[in-house]
């Protein structure tokens, strides 16, 4: 027997709260100028230029903004969200880099445990699987490093181009299903 579904069901379920993603936020995830440098001279790997990053996407959306045919309102909504976007990408770079360094850490306790056979380095001249998951990590810390300076850099393009600081998006709070059917009918019944 199919389950029917009620008013009073569907009035009962809430949307899920998000936290609003800001640069703040990302920045505690992904690694700093300090730690990003590290990584690279420990793990060999090539250096990220933040610097040049930030620049070449501050540019960029500049030179983007000021090619499209957008009122004043409709390009900060425009920039809003493309920022929204980098900060987003930089976040989410930064939760997978977390993961991946605590995996990497997992897997090098349980290598340095000697009982343990399913832990142990493979054939000589291969790498461990705990070697693995470090130089993994790294190259995510890297990229996540790069990423932030990306989205610094469109924060402060939003910055320049609006004259507003960059907030996330919060969607207006949604009023009551009995608020809206009550607003609805008194704007129709304004028509006669």
């Amino acid at each position: 027997m199919a389950k029917t579904r009620t008013t009073a069901t569907s009035a009962t379920r809430t949307a899920p709260v998000r936290q609003p993603i800001t640069l703040e936020l990302a920045a505690a995830l992904c690694p700093h100028a300090t730690l990003a440098e590290n990584l690279a001279r420990t793990f060999g790997l090539d250096p990220v230029d933040a610097a040049a990053i930030r620049e070449a996407t501050e540019e960029h959306l500049a030179i983007a903004s000021r090619e499209l045919p957008l009122s004043e309102r409709a390009l900060l909504m425009h920039l809003q969200r493309i920022v929204g976007a980098y900060v987003g990408s930089a976040f989410g770079a930064g939760q997978f880099f977390s993961t991946k360094v605590t995996q990497a850490r997992d897997l090098t306790a349980r290598s340095a445990n000697d009982s343990r056979d399913e832990d142990r380095d493979g054939p000589a001249g291969f790498d461990s699987r705990a070697e693995r998951a470090r130089i993994f990590a790294a190259e995510m810390g890297l990229q996540a490093h790069a990423l932030l300076a990306a989205a610094e850099g469109a924060v402060s393009a939003f910055a320049h181009l609006t004259g507003e600081d960059w907030k996330p998006y919060e969607p207006p709070s949604a009023p009551s299903a009995g608020a809206a059917r009550q607003s609805a009918a008194a704007e129709l019944a304004a028509f006669g």
